[in-house]
């Protein structure tokens, strides 16, 4: 499933080419996990504004002239000024569990996981999502309904100045999961998937079976600090390479870093004793018994 680092770097990639660029057409294919929520024609002619990212989900802003087509007809003097933009609502992408999204040039015809194109003056934006766990919504704002309620669950953002080691402590002892448990669960902060999270509780030296509330400050704040320096470097390495992921068609290479994801068996780099594996809500937990401490 792509996790933060593969969506940021998704965002990334499309982001610069988007921006700016004016819907000429919008091609559905079969329905996505929540419907487009507004008819595909009334996004035609709205102008893309600048994609951001609110955990996984990516927001593309729309806008159209306020002033309306006549302007733009052959033959009409043009404004002195630029056209007023009014906002045109926005759209909400989530890649689900295995979903890509590129921005380019286009295949002509439709592949049969292709299920949602965003044709525009500039090239084609498309999801491709084999298992139809991904989704495309229309909302008329970031703060208005459906968006509001899908983002309103989410913690944090990793990278917020907003986020302090007292607040993540404060809330690390409102519960008694493992600590391997909460960070998947997102609510303290957004980002640390799976392996993202084993690699994270490695670089903290905290075993991941360790109940969220038995952690003092300090070692809470070390595990904020080794969340935010894995997901900085997963970005810049590209993400993970999954096998339904890809940005654009290119390969993420965090994986080639991991110390303990997927490495059962193999010798801690830091103490030399075998990775171990567990199953954490039915999720495959990787780490070191020596080097990670309850």
């Amino acid at each position: 499933m792509p996790e933060l680092p593969e969506v940021e770097v998704t965002r990334r990639s499309v982001a610069g080419g988007l921006l700016g660029a004016r819907v000429r057409d919008v091609q559905m294919g079969l329905p996505l996990r929540w419907p487009l929520g507004q008819d595909p024609l009334a996004l035609v002619g709205t102008d893309c504004g600048e994609m951001s990212r609110r955990g996984k989900y990516l927001w593309l802003p729309l806008s159209r002239d306020a002033s309306g087509p006549v302007g733009h007809l052959p033959g009409l003097p043009q404004p002195a000024s630029p056209p007023e933009r009014e906002a045109a609502g926005g759209l909400l992408i989530h890649l689900g569990m295995s979903g890509a999204l590129a921005f380019g040039a286009a295949p002509p015809e439709r592949g049969p996981y292709d299920h949602f194109r965003l044709v525009t003056d500039r090239g084609c934006l498309w999801l491709t999502d084999p298992r139809r766990f991904g989704a495309v919504v229309w909302s008329p704002a970031l703060d208005a309904e459906p968006a509001r309620k899908l983002l309103s669950v989410l913690g944090p953002e990793p990278f917020d100045p907003a986020l302090d080691e007292v607040g993540f402590h404060a809330g690390l002892q409102a519960r008694r999961m493992p600590v391997k448990t909460v960070l998947l669960s997102g609510e303290l902060v957004v980002g640390a998937g799976n392996i993202y999270a084993c690699e994270a509780l490695h670089l903290a030296r905290i075993d991941p079976r360790t109940p969220a509330n038995r952690l003092s400050r300090p070692r809470a704040a070390r595990l904020l600090a080794a969340v935010r320096q894995v997901l900085r470097r997963a970005i810049e390495a590209g993400g993970s390479t999954l096998k339904d992921f890809s940005a654009n068609g290119a390969a993420g290479h965090y994986q080639e870093q991991a110390q303990v994801y997927g490495r059962e068996g193999e010798p801690c780099n830091t103490c030399g004793t075998g990775v171990r594996r567990i199953v954490q809500g039915q999720r495959s937990t990787f780490f070191c018994g020596v080097c990670q401490k309850r």
